[in-house]
């Protein structure tokens, strides 16, 4: 693509950006890629999915008038042709083609030539963009190249207008409501019925949501005193570095002191205050346009002073934001909204107030998602399209069984999912009589049921729930929630509590997991490609001190209770587990010798995550005393797909047969080493997965709490002969949706119809 070609694509990408409504958007489109192509003709056709028919929704050289009334079905003319293969069609005589359709209110008679490109959004049709010209021509290589990677990057646009709310999309702006619906990713399932609250990051402009001032003359006050201690702050640097800049390159401290002048950006803020918005709101707005028309700017010095405006922005909405109290009050029915919550910001939260977590960034395997499943919050991820800024204090539903978000719900839509909400309490009640209860099949075979804990809440409710002991505990999260590495005793104390609740039952402590989507705040591990960079084990051996201080906090930990096992994670060769246990056997004598004490030695287990353990099981065996697979690793490593990519979240599936494969080889590889083998993922805690787990052979299965009663009632009503017959059903089909769907139809035939996701949904 040539640099003029590039110019033009950024040049259309950055008005649409800027326009105002969808309709704006298209009109846009078609007019400056008929102008940058040369065509006589440039339209788009929109797919409306509930009614299955393409409608033409912006044109530039059709007759005006067929916008909004010309429509094909799916199947019809080249426009359909075009979406049903999913890829470009380009003809020299259109009217000779045997899918050509000819409808007169457009005028296309004219027109010979003809271009179509599918505007594809993860993997599903859209709309199609189409040129024209009356001349006979292929259009060429370059202009096939210029517009698939113009459709590429304005499907978001469409795609969001597709989401905002079905058809509604198809009507004229005038007639457009408020109600709207996101797609995102479901990841703690539930429904949730609240209003939303905003998280947003210290000091971060764009992510400033719009809110109404309770006090228009504090909000006044606040931003003088802000404005105040930014031009203090300013001058302060300015004559700091007097001798250390020349006075040149001091001249920006004087154009930031202009700017802050009353008359300049101070009055237009205070001008948007007035209306009725708050301070840090109004801030975002007079920056975004400012730097919008220093953007658009041809002279290059120009346009590079847009990173000085947002420093500036920055300074103001700092100072803005320490003088405020902080996020406004959590109640009972709060959703939480962000681009990405931290697995730290979650839990400081009050978290029997939050409601329902949504997020644009991240997918449903992500540590936060793992933790707000653990606490039974309803999260769904990756909703790209979510305008964050406009959401705050706006009434929503959330459906984190669908992935779905719904903003100004109508009040049909309100008292259904309050049905379903109900129904879910009825659910709940009736999986209490299954807390006291064993996990016994109807044939006799026991299972037990373990928790994974991280917080203290998992273990309350561990406990609650009839677990037989922790199979995962994620020793991270004390690092998370801390601003340096927690010292050995303040680690000993944290593992003293967590073992003495178990007294008598196995714990299973995984050594620090850090890396990929687990950041500590004080300690950032930067990567290219994190999930496979220095993370887990890697990160721990190179710093055995680190290692060394949290196994000496574990063996202390143990004294008396006799319940520690010791868990490594992101194993890939022997080789790391001998030097593993080289340091265990030096800490172990070590403790021994400073407590006086004799320590029982903890069993040493290693997480089936890297796809090479698989097939060194036999060399692993003699080392260590326990395998346990960690289902949610070892499923993105097998199937090269990044679990916390929403983009690749369909490809991500614990019932690829691959995967059930693999598990399958793994449990006879340890049973016939003498070892017991677990499965502490998320996969364990899914009733449908589980009772094939139970069928491999799977000594423990481990979970989040918030699933226990729902996998104990799937195996007290499936007999062990049923759940074999079914895996060996399943392990040769070749699809996962159909290896879910023979589950779900057994689950719905065997009184397990609650169990299946499905029967909740809702279509607005």
């Amino acid at each position: 693509m040539s640099n003029m070609q590039l110019d033009t694509l950024r040049r259309i990408v950055q008005e649409i950006n800027a326009s105002a409504s969808l309709h704006e958007s298209l009109d846009i489109m078609v007019n400056q890629v008929s102008e940058a192509m040369d065509v006589d003709v440039c339209s788009i056709y929109l797919l409306d999915e509930r009614n299955q028919r393409y409608i033409l929704m912006a044109t530039k050289g059709l007759n005006a008038e067929a916008v909004g009334t010309v429509s094909l079905q799916v199947g019809e003319g080249l426009v359909g042709l075009v979406g049903q293969r999913e890829e470009i069609v380009n003809l020299d005589n259109a009217a000779q083609h045997e899918r050509y359709a000819y409808f007169p209110e457009t005028g296309e008679e004219l027109y010979n030539s003809f271009m179509g490109v599918p505007v594809m959004y993860r993997r599903k049709v859209m709309g199609v963009l189409v040129v024209q010209n009356r001349e006979p021509q292929d259009f060429s290589e370059a202009a096939e190249s210029f517009l698939v990677t113009l459709c590429a990057q304005l499907s978001g646009v469409i795609a969001h207008a597709h989401a905002v709310g079905n058809i509604e999309v198809f009507r004229k702006p005038n007639s457009l409501s408020n109600y709207k619906t996101y797609q995102g990713v479901a990841g703690s399932g539930g429904i949730a019925l609240g209003r939303a609250v905003v998280l947003y990051p210290p000091a971060d402009l764009a992510a400033v949501p719009d809110r109404d001032a309770e006090d228009i003359s504090e909000e006044l006050e606040l931003l003088d005193h802000a404005i105040h201690s930014v031009r203090e702050e300013i001058q302060s640097l300015d004559h700091k570095m007097q001798d250390s800049l020349m006075s040149e390159e001091r001249a920006l401290f004087s154009v930031f002191l202009r700017m802050l002048d009353e008359n300049a950006l101070p009055a237009e803020i205070k001008e948007i205050i007035r209306e009725g918005h708050w301070a840090q709101g109004a801030v975002r707005r007079v920056l975004d346009k400012h730097i919008a028309v220093f953007a658009q700017m041809e002279d290059d010095y120009l346009r590079e002073r847009v990173s000085d405006l947002k420093d500036l922005g920055r300074r103001i909405l700092a100072s803005l934001q320490e003088a405020d109290s902080g996020h406004r009050e959590l109640s009972s029915d709060s959703i939480l909204i962000g681009e990405e919550i931290s697995t730290a910001a979650l839990v400081e939260l009050p978290v029997d107030k939050i409601a329902a977590i949504v997020t644009t960034e991240g997918a449903a395997n992500s540590h936060m998602v793992i933790v707000a499943r653990a606490l039974g919050i309803p999260t769904v991820v990756g909703v790209t399209e979510l305008p964050i800024t406009t959401l705050d204090d706006v009434e929503m539903i959330v459906d984190a069984y669908q992935g779905r978000v719904f903003i100004h719900p109508p009040r049909r839509l309100r008292q259904r999912y309050k049905e379903i909400q109900k129904e879910e309490e009825q659910i709940a009640k009736d999986l209490k009589q299954y807390e006291t209860k064993d996990a016994i099949t109807p044939d006799g075979v026991e299972v037990k049921l373990l928790v994974n804990t991280g917080l203290m809440i998992d273990v309350v409710r561990g406990v609650q729930r009839g677990a037989k002991g922790v199979g995962l505990y994620r020793s991270e999260i004390p690092f998370m929630l801390r601003d340096r590495f927690p010292g050995e005793e303040e680690q000993r104390a944290i593992y003293r509590q967590q073992l003495s609740h178990f007294a008598n039952k196995p714990v299973t402590m995984r050594t620090l997991d850090i890396g990929a989507d687990k950041d500590l705040p004080y300690f950032s591990i930067e990567e290219e490609n994190s999930a496979l960079g220095w993370r887990g084990l890697r990160f721990t051996l190179d710093h055995p001190e680190i290692f060394s201080s949290q196994i000496r906090a574990m063996l202390k930990a143990s004294i008396g209770l006799n319940n520690l096992h010791i868990l490594l994670p992101m194993v890939t060769s022997v080789s790391e587990v001998e030097e593993v246990l080289y340091l265990l056997e030096r800490d172990w004598v070590a403790v021994q010798e400073e407590e006086q004490v004799k320590i029982n030695k903890p069993k040493i287990g290693i997480m089936v995550e890297v796809p090479s353990v698989l097939l060194q099981i036999d060399e692993f065996a003699p080392l260590v005393d326990f395998f346990s697979v960690g289902s949610n690793d070892l499923i993105q490593y097998l199937l090269a797909v990044d679990r916390n990519n929403p983009r690749v979240s369909s490809v991500y599936s614990h019932f690829h047969p691959s995967v059930l494969r693999s598990l399958q080889k793994l449990v006879k590889d340890c049973h016939r080493n003498d070892r017991p083998v677990s499965i502490c993922g998320e996969m364990a805690g899914d009733p449908l997965s589980a009772i094939l787990l139970m069928a491999m052979g799977f000594n423990t299965l481990s979970m989040s709490s918030s699933n226990i009663l729902r996998v104990r009632k799937a195996i007290c009503l499936t007999p062990m002969s049923d759940a074999e017959a079914l895996l060996e059903h399943v392990v040769h089909l070749n699809n996962p949706l159909l290896i879910k769907s023979w589950l779900e139809h057994y689950f719905k035939n065997h009184g397990l119809a609650d169990m299946v996701k499905s029967n909740r949904m809702v279509t607005a």
